[in-house]
């Protein structure tokens, strides 16, 4: 296959503080050959709920042309509100219906888990370093079940990381979410 596995990363920022620090390692990750930023978009949802909206990628234009803005069509956003949102996701939707896909088959909207007065970031990130695994796995005849992030506090339990060093993570990693 052409593409390695692809993930939707929503990540959210109660009080964005930007610095390049963010696009920085995406652009390392994408040199080294590791992972490819397929489509990203930067949310940012006012006090009242408003949205604005920016396309990030660090596509060269070959690749840009190749796979498309693709977060619209899989979460259904449209830049041109509600209308824009359904066109969207009806786009997305039949584009996948045609390849047999059904696309998110339960309901995740994530517009709507973006807290007011926050910043969100949406990834759609292909993993190239997990093509030639995904391929050997495949060729002995094994597939995919089911796959997740597992939290820094359950880690402990499997001996990897000290409870200190957990929580040190896990701190890490909902500080933000915290503070809001």
């Amino acid at each position: 296959m052409a593409i390695g596995p692809v993930q939707l990363i929503v990540l959210g920022f109660s009080h964005p503080d930007f610095h390049g620090e963010v696009i920085a390692e995406l652009e390392r990750l994408h040199d080294s050959g590791t992972v490819r930023v397929i489509d990203s978009i930067a949310l940012y949802k006012d006090a009242d709920g408003g949205l604005e909206m920016e396309h990030l990628s660090n596509l060269t234009q070959d690749e840009a042309i190749e796979v498309g803005s693709k977060i619209g069509a899989l979460i259904g956003l449209g830049i041109d509100g509600e209308e824009g949102a359904e066109a969207g996701a009806l786009a997305g939707a039949e584009e996948a219906a045609e390849e047999g896909i059904n696309v998110f088959a339960g309901e995740w909207d994530v517009l709507e888990d973006i807290p007011n007065d926050s910043a969100a970031a949406l990834i759609l990130l292909e993993h190239h370093w997990a093509v030639p695994l995904r391929d050997a796995i495949a060729r002995a005849g094994g597939f995919r079940l089911s796959d997740g992030f597992i939290s820094p506090l359950d880690l402990v339990g499997l001996g990897l990381v000290t409870a200190a060093e957990a929580q040190e993570l896990h701190d890490l990693e909902t500080a933000s979410a915290a503070k809001s």
